[in-house]
């Protein structure tokens, strides 16, 4: 479970960058976070992480209150999340296998437990015949499948996907949403961030929407079958063009 209530923090005394916050995310749910940039959503997850203090208000993650934490409890605390960065942030002179098992090596898990975690958890996004590969081998989809895998490693209860299709190509976007939504099935919460709103219309459900440090939309849309996927044509002259053809509003920014 996530829950803040009345949270507000700021970088510089004086200007709030969240305000007044209050938010509940249950166990099992999966919601999308939007927003513009400078919205509020990139303090939210420092929040979340524990890597800022809110000035104010409380904060509980996964039964952590997290305006109690000491500073040695942390490191055990953030084993219980999993993040997924646009950026990959892989190990580029580890193998796919080695990315995934660093993180399990650093938390002292035992070898016999890494050998079995490791295939199951790359096997789970399909990667299997990627496992001696390295990410200068591998397409921007398929390190960002490395990535999740990397994430669940741990096995944990709440996984913060930042931005997670930024960096690869408009069709494997939904493709990288639907590994998360089949994740969430199994149990994971999930908490996705992402700038790109046709993708949100088209699966549907929680969203919330931050302005100006304001959640001002938090309900359920319904998933929206008319919504056209981006679609990448190539130009006479080999430049690339995106299209999207979904024009449906809500009332999120």
């Amino acid at each position: 479970m996530v829950e803040l209530f009345n949270v507000t923090a700021s970088y510089q005394k004086g200007t709030d960058i969240l305000k007044d916050v209050t938010l509940r995310i249950d166990d099992g749910e999966f919601a999308f976070v939007v927003g513009s940039s400078g919205a509020g959503k990139s303090t939210l997850i420092k929040l979340l992480l524990k890597e800022i203090d809110a000035d104010s208000g409380s904060i509980i993650v996964n039964e952590y209150n997290l305006n109690r934490l000491r500073p040695k409890k942390v490191p055990q605390f953030r084993r219980t999340i999993g993040v997924v960065f646009q950026d990959f942030r892989l190990i580029p002179n580890m193998t796919v296998y080695d990315n995934v098992a660093f993180v399990l090596r650093v938390t002292n898990r035992p070898n016999k437990y890494i050998k079995q975690r490791v295939p199951y958890v790359l096997d789970l996004v399909g990667l299997m015949d990627k496992i001696k590969s390295y990410p200068n081998e591998l397409s921007g989809g398929e390190q960002q499948r490395v990535a999740i895998a990397r994430a669940l490693a741990n096995d944990p209860k709440l996984i913060i996907a930042d931005e997670p299709t930024g960096n690869v190509d408009p069709n494997m976007s939904y493709e990288i949403v639907e590994m998360l939504k089949n994740i969430n099935r199994c149990g994971t919460t999930i908490l996705m961030v992402t700038h790109e709103h046709d993708m949100v219309r088209y699966f549907g459900g929680r969203v919330i929407n931050i302005d100006d440090g304001i959640i001002v939309f938090d309900d359920y849309v319904e998933a929206n079958s008319d919504v056209q996927k981006s679609k990448i044509s190539i130009n006479n002259d080999n430049s690339i063009e995106f299209t999207n053809a979904f024009e449906v509003q809500y009332d999120f920014k």
